[in-house]
């Protein structure tokens, strides 16, 4: 499965760098949209196969740190992301005749360097609250990674004030950006629902369908962790969650965006030919 969204994240990134037509703002945050996958991805997965292989299941508290700080990162920098994306959807759908000036290359780059820092911040943010935490000695993590939901449960010092702001970001980075792909897909359904004809009804959500799906799985599974740590008293079911959130959803989001998006088929194909 890490070696599908490695490989299905990296052939997306391809065929967008090789194919001119692609040079658009919706798949330059399509390809910045599976870079983030991978790192995502990448953050967690290999210490997990290397602790499967090796029946070794301990990690360094330098190490956790550094995962806590870009699982954090990486999982804030989607989540930005798909807000931003949501917002050039709604800029194509509701002002087509305006898009390429809206959208244009250095609003586009401003965009993605703005939700990287903003993801910084809220990783560094993380890495001082855990890095403050004091620690028994032994600890045992019920986990496959450093969640900072756990390495909470597990201080031996007082975590209050961690708790509410650990949950105060999570509502900041979740909250806001879900907030602003609601209210586009509002005005876009208002927009659509005025178009006349059938066919450009299809056409329309068509283009939209594809970061939908992403957006429902993203946060539908960021949820569920969200939940399995708060309300769920089950371990199990949490790590089930997680597995399903940095594991199964960047291995499917290529092949929601390449199965839905005839560009993106036929840029993946030549891309295959000229490797093979």
């Amino acid at each position: 499965m890490y070696l599908v969204t490695m490989l299905g994240n990296l052939l997306i990134i391809l065929a967008i760098i090789s194919d001119s037509h692609l040079h658009t703002p919706m798949y330059f945050f399509l390809s910045n949209l599976s870079l983030a996958d991978i790192s995502f991805s990448s953050t967690t997965v290999p210490k997990m196969l290397v602790n499967l292989q090796t029946y070794s299941k301990s990690i360094t508290y330098a190490g956790c740190l550094t995962q806590v700080t870009f699982f954090t990162l990486f999982g804030s920098l989607e989540s930005l992301l798909l807000a931003v994306m949501a917002y050039d959807r709604l800029v194509a759908i509701c002002q087509p005749l305006h898009y390429l000036v809206v959208m244009n290359p250095r609003l586009c780059g401003m965009c993605v360097l703005l939700s990287f820092f903003i993801s910084l911040l809220d990783s560094q943010l993380h890495y001082l609250m855990v890095s403050q935490l004091t620690f028994c000695a032994d600890v045992e993590i019920p986990h496959f990674f450093c969640d900072p939901s756990q390495l909470l449960n597990l201080a031996c010092s007082d975590t209050s004030i961690n708790n509410i702001l650990i949950y105060f970001l999570g509502a900041i980075i979740g909250g806001v950006p879900l907030s602003g792909i609601l209210f586009s897909y509002t005005q876009i359904v208002s927009s659509i629902l005025r178009v006349p004809s059938s066919g450009g009804k299809y056409k329309a959500f068509s283009t939209c369908g594809s970061h939908l799906s992403v957006v429902c799985l993203f946060y539908g599974t960021g949820l569920g962790v969200y939940l399995s740590s708060t309300v769920s008293s089950s371990l199990r079911k949490g790590a089930v969650a997680s597995v399903m959130c940095t594991v199964v959803t960047p291995m499917l989001n290529p092949f929601i965006y390449s199965l839905r998006n005839r560009d993106i088929k036929s840029a993946l194909w030549r891309v295959i030919r000229r490797i093979a």
